[in-house]
């Protein structure tokens, strides 16, 4: 049976529309509809206001698409009505920095102060710690953590990958890492190692399907020994992957380690661009240098006629890095071939390092190492100099 437009439009008129007002056919809140490889793409958009609560319909708008006969999989996204010129509300407005000093290089765009490293004890041998995070869970902020790492290391870096996402730790199977980490002297953790990159995670530690039911003090300990309490060695950068959301974890880690910076990961439509508002603010309000917003699954090319499609809307987290000031890095596209080779363990910059999509994340690492070295320069010529005469 061939799966079509009008198969799955079908389907979803049998979903009711909010406060069972009709189906989200007829009134119109289903974008447009795209099938690949037997996979259904789509969007459903609703109320701004009433965004939290229509997870139900998002969930059952899925469910009745897989369900139909060869449909190997549906990808639904939420997306929110603009109103006016755009739903968010004004960023609240901060007290007026105080002047740089002289010796401070003008800047040529508006970026978080560098980060104030009063109380953070740094981690010896590793140079600069990059966060990559989200406002919240399916944006791609895992795929994109680990590609950044790759690209920095295909640039000539040494990287290091911390997985901070106690709850769901994915990079044992991002990277095909398997077993248990060994010790030093019984005490220190050896990072496990693969595709040049030395990595920890609370996956090495624990099955994959044991859940992690931990409170806020276990998290952080466990965070600081996966930090501290490994023998890592000389990196030029460490690449944390973050949990998603602004939670204890997420603003506890920005509290006491000395991030050189953070990178925000969010896709095009506007709900996760809310949430990845509030991770923008949390860092600025932690003095944690903002490097830059990655776009992820930004644009669809069918590979058969090679259309694009702007399935999740497209250029919303661009306008948001100028609205806020802030480095837009790139452009990630919704492509088959790198999630099939996230799953596989063989992320796309080491699969297919000649590809298109491997050089989009060597560009991103280049714009995000070249970020740090800026905020770097900008802290050393805050630091006023004592002359003796």
């Amino acid at each position: 049976m061939s799966i079509t437009k009008e198969i799955v439009t079908e389907r979803l008129k049998t979903v009711n529309g909010p406060d069972f007002t009709g189906n989200i056919v007829d009134l119109g809140m289903v974008s447009e509809i795209f099938i690949a490889d037997s996979k259904v793409f789509f969007s459903i958009t609703v109320p701004a206001a009433r965004a939290p609560e229509m997870e139900p319909l998002r969930a059952a708008a899925e469910r009745v698409v897989k369900a139909i006969p060869g449909v190997a999989g549906a990808v639904v996204a939420l997306t929110a009505e603009k109103k006016g010129g755009g739903m968010e509300a004004p960023v609240p407005s901060r007290p007026a920095p105080r002047p740089a000093p002289p010796a401070a290089a003008p800047r040529a765009a508006p970026h978080a102060p560098a980060s104030q490293s009063h109380g953070k004890r740094g981690v010896p041998g590793i140079e600069a710690i990059i966060a990559v995070a989200s406002g919240k869970g399916g944006v791609g902020k895992s795929t994109t953590a680990v590609n950044l790492a790759l690209g920095l290391a295909a640039n000539g870096l040494r990287v290091g990958v911390l997985d901070a996402d106690i709850y769901g730790p994915s990079m044992p199977r991002l990277l095909n890492i398997h077993g248990r980490p060994q010790t030093v002297d019984g005490k220190i953790l050896k990072p496990m190692e693969n595709y040049g990159l030395k990595v920890m995670s609370m996956g090495f530690l624990v099955d994959e399907e044991t859940p992690m039911i931990w409170r806020g003090p276990m998290v952080m300990s466990a965070l600081t020994q996966m930090l501290r309490e490994v023998e890592w060695g000389r990196l030029d950068v460490l690449v944390v992957d973050m949990p998603p959301g602004t939670g204890d974890a997420q603003l506890t880690m920005a509290q006491q380690v000395p991030l050189a910076g953070a990178v925000i990961v969010s896709t095009p439509q506007d709900l996760a661009l809310i949430d990845a508002r509030k991770g923008l603010n949390m860092f600025k309000k932690v003095d944690v240098p903002l490097l830059g917003i990655v776009e992820n699954m930004s644009y669809f090319l069918a590979p058969d006629t090679g259309k694009r499609y702007d399935i999740f809307g497209h250029g919303g987290a661009r306008r948001e890095a100028e609205r806020l000031g802030v480095t837009f890095l790139g452009e990630v596209p919704l492509e088959m071939g790198i999630r099939e080779s996230s799953d596989a363990g063989t992320p796309v910059v080491v699969s297919k390092p000649d590809g298109a999509e491997a050089k989009i994340y060597r560009d991103i690492a280049s714009k995000v190492w070249d970020r740090v070295n800026e905020e770097r320069g900008a802290a050393e010529a805050a630091v006023p100099s004592i002359v003796f005469d």
